[in-house]
């Protein structure tokens, strides 16, 4: 899979240094998965939340963070939508936050 924007996740982890060696972790897994649909997301990753048929929430460090991402199976590509700790997250409408 191919992520677009990545330095949201850099620039996340320049400032949360406890989130850089699981968000590097998480890029490399999604880089080397080929996801054609959510089942399949979910059977590898069965922590994550599948939001609708292509948002997703993904437990980043044992749930202190969170991750969320639209995913294009067709085209093979992640876009990262936001990220913060699970306590930003509850604020927050997985739903319809969008990428600012």
């Amino acid at each position: 899979m191919r992520i677009i924007a990545i330095c949201t996740l850099r620039n996340y982890w320049s400032k949360h240094k406890s989130a850089e060696q699981p968000l590097k972790s998480w890029i490399q897994e999604a880089e080397n998965s080929i996801w054609k649909n959510a089942a399949q997301l979910k059977a590898k990753y069965r922590n994550a939340s599948i939001i609708t048929s292509k948002r997703v929430v993904f437990n980043i460090k044992g749930n202190d963070y969170r991750l969320i991402v639209d995913i294009e199976y067709r085209l093979k590509i992640i876009f990262i939508i936001w990220i913060g700790t699970h306590s930003e997250y509850d604020k927050v409408d997985a739903k319809t936050i969008s990428y600012d």
